[in-house]
């Protein structure tokens, strides 16, 4: 008899910080905060060329009836989004369609093939104007938590969706949209779309802080 053939040892399977168990709480009167992280070693989500691409891209899935992209900003390594889902069901759709979306234009505008995201994605369901409003903020000034030369500058991420923001004190500048159709879909929920402004406009001049309604 021949040796035994040796048994290829399986590649390590990526673990993953979020529970695989059902969302709960996820109703279509409550928006979330969703965030999705790139593996390890991709180009970078600000990349302006896929940023134009990711505009385009969301368009498409943006409102799909029981799911809505309301927001969004793509740093180097994860984007945050809010987003609006009818139920755990149908968030977890919307965000297969999102997350396939940046996948395929990452690997388009980069020209690779393979896996691109590094785990589920993490939800936070928001309860109370004032996380909205925290996360209204987190997510739209986001960029400035990540790189000090923008904390000072009092205009729009061009890549985030604040450009689409009707909720800023006073309006900053921001460069002209390049999308051929608007990336996000109006909020349908009282929380998003009316509640949070009790506790005021944003400011665009705004850091905000770690634990100010992010993840």
């Amino acid at each position: 008899m021949g040796r035994p053939s040796r048994r290829r040892r399986p590649e390590p399977r990526i673990r993953t910080h979020v529970p695989h168990r059902r969302r709960n709480g996820v109703a279509a009167r409550l928006p979330a905060h969703v965030t999705v992280k790139l593996r390890p070693g991709l180009p970078s989500l600000r990349s302006v060329r896929l940023v134009r691409v990711l505009e385009d891209s969301f368009a498409e899935v943006r409102d799909r009836g029981d799911f809505r992209l309301v927001h969004y900003s793509l740093q180097a390594t994860h984007a945050h989004l809010l987003v609006e889902a009818s139920d755990a069901d149908a968030l977890a759709r919307g965000m297969m369609a999102v997350g396939a979306r940046i996948a395929r234009a990452l690997n388009r505008t980069f020209r690779r093939c393979g896996p691109v995201l590094a785990e589920r994605f993490h939800a936070r369901v928001l309860r109370t104007p004032r996380e909205v409003r925290n996360a209204l903020a987190y997510v739209l000034l986001n960029a400035r938590r990540h790189a000090r030369q923008l904390a000072a500058a009092l205009r729009i991420d061009p890549a985030s969706s604040g450009r689409w923001f009707d909720g800023w004190r006073s309006q900053p500048a921001a460069e002209a949209p390049t999308a051929e159709a608007i990336p996000v879909s109006p909020p349908r929920t009282w929380l998003l779309a009316t509640g949070w402004r009790r506790h005021g406009l944003i400011d665009s001049s705004e850091v905000p802080g770690k634990r100010g309604g992010g993840v």
